[in-house]
């Protein structure tokens, strides 16, 4: 970036995040997701800056709900957009309007998957900031999360074995992503759904916060974003731990088989909780197929541990019981999920 008259403060504070944390190699494609709001159109123009020194080649992408009537008038806003930016456009247009946030989310990161892997781009980057790890974090607090929901919104996510999700905003608050376009004279498009207070992410945002900056810490969107950073540091450790103790309690392959899983409890009892708990929530994913196994559910398998011989659990979704035989603690398979899988 020759220009030193565009070498603000966020551009260096980007620049130095991406060198810390190696989020974004050197010459790779990059599909940008823009909604259009303040904080893609941020990330945006500070990656069209940056691109001369890290030899990217970027795409615009758009995802349009079609939950407001201006949704389409947006769109064009943002291949607008692109247009003048001399970059390529991408827009998915949902099939039908979509009935919640978290069904928006799936859709949206379906979406760009395929549009990604159609386009042969390796990165998918996105606009959240701290303000929105801030809002994660207590959403998913309120909702009764462990540390692995308190995390939110990691640096880095693989969407597939060749797709990667990167938000390089996550220290970043939202108020300097506004000011930054206000400077930049950035035309915002404004999402009326953001001010719908039936949804429980905008009371976060609209209410809470606000409420939390004034009467405890004015900070408060970076200090939650800091505790987030922190978890995930945590977490990442927690599981890879969890995973070898897992792997150690198993049973040898050749007592395995397709209908069952085991665990040897002796190995397990000399575990500290955290670690059960998480290899038993590593057992179920890996025997049910869920992706997040209840509280209860891990609890429920987490008792056979210390439990008499011959005791069992009802039912996990499925069909799947598990019973504790002597030092192990079988997980069996129904019949039908077997047929199914």
């Amino acid at each position: 970036m020759a220009e030193n008259s565009i070498w603000t403060p966020l551009h260096a504070q980007l620049h130095q995040t991406l060198r810390s944390r190696q989020l974004l190699p050197r010459h790779e494609r990059l599909l940008v997701a823009v909604s259009g709001g303040q904080d893609s159109l941020c990330l945006t123009k500070l990656l069209i800056d940056l691109q001369p020194k890290w030899g990217w080649q970027l795409g615009i992408a758009h995802c349009d709900h079609r939950w407001r009537p201006d949704s389409e008038a947006n769109a064009k806003h943002v291949e607008q957009l692109a247009h003048n930016w001399e970059l390529p456009f991408y827009c998915d247009v949902a099939k039908q309007p979509l009935p919640s946030e978290a069904a928006a989310r799936q859709w949206r990161y379906q979406a760009l998957s395929v549009i990604a892997q159609a386009n042969d781009y390796q990165y998918i980057v996105t606009g959240h900031t701290a303000s929105d790890r801030a809002e994660t974090l207590i959403y998913n607090l309120i909702r009764g999360s462990g540390a692995d929901g308190l995390q939110a919104l990691t640096w880095r996510r693989l969407l597939d074995s060749r797709l990667v999700l990167v938000r390089p905003l996550l220290e970043v608050t939202r108020t300097q992503t506004a000011q930054f376009c206000r400077d930049w004279q950035m035309l915002v498009w404004e999402d009326v759904t953001n001010q719908d207070l039936k949804y429980a992410r905008n009371r976060i945002r609209q209410e809470l916060l606000p409420y939390l900056q004034t009467h405890f810490n004015p900070q408060v969107e970076s200090a939650l974003a800091q505790t987030a950073e922190l978890l995930q540091a945590e977490v990442e450790y927690l599981e890879l731990a969890a995973h070898t103790l897992k792997q150690q309690a198993m049973p040898p392959v050749a007592s395995s088989s397709s209908n069952q899983l085991g665990l040897n409890r002796r190995i397990l009892q000399k575990a500290p909780l955290a670690l059960q708990r998480r290899v038993m929530r590593q057992i179920l994913q890996q025997a049910l197929a869920i992706g997040a196994p209840s509280f209860d559910q891990v609890e429920k398998l987490t008792s056979l541990i210390a439990a008499p011989n011959r005791s069992r659990t009802d039912p996990f979704p499925g069909g799947a019981i598990a019973e504790v035989d002597g030092d192990w603690i079988w997980i069996k398979k129904s019949l039908e999920f077997i047929s199914k899988t």
